[in-house]
């Protein structure tokens, strides 16, 4: 699985947001090359919501476990939960780690900083997690919808009581 049929999958759901950092932008260096996706129907970055799946294609400090830094090489991230997490792996995502070798390739492992928040990652999906890597992006990002609605959801039933009780 390329990373152009991973980007394709991802940028065909609804309300995506991908932010793209290259050179010359406004976004630190490391992270030009690398791919950041958000529910955003709005096109609006969100202010308090971390991105629902990234694409990194280099080493960032403290997460060089995967060598990533080699050539080709390349990791999907994908913040799943506990459930998911557990369904997946095996595992509570806040339980010590077994030993996992990250620069394996098109393998389904912990994210080797951000388990504990129950993040996945794959280096170089292929055909062994092609199904399985649709299947989590498309429940990562129906999660973010998700939370999404509720925040507004939540957010304007405050705002009508506020409004009310003002009268």
């Amino acid at each position: 699985m390329s990373m152009a049929r991973i980007l394709e999958t991802i940028r065909a759901f609804d309300g995506v947001l991908e932010l793209a950092p290259s050179e010359g932008s406004a976004f630190p260096q490391i992270a030009w090359g690398d791919h950041f996706f958000y529910y955003a129907p709005d096109g609006q970055v969100p202010q308090r919501e971390q991105p629902y799946a990234t694409i990194t294609t280099k080493n960032y400090p403290g997460d060089e476990r995967c060598d990533l830094d080699r050539p080709d090489r390349w990791r999907l991230n994908i913040h799943i939960g506990t459930d998911a997490f557990i369904d997946v792996i095996g595992q509570r995502p806040r339980t010590e780690p077994t030993s996992c070798d990250y620069t394996a390739t098109d393998v389904v492992l912990p994210h080797p900083v951000y388990r504990t928040q129950g993040w996945v990652s794959i280096t170089n999906p292929g055909a062994t997690t092609h199904t399985v890597a649709t299947r989590l992006l498309r429940q990562a990002h129906d999660d973010a919808k998700r939370r999404t609605e509720r925040r507004s959801t939540t957010r304007h039933r405050a705002v009508d009581h506020g409004s009310a009780g003002d009268r």
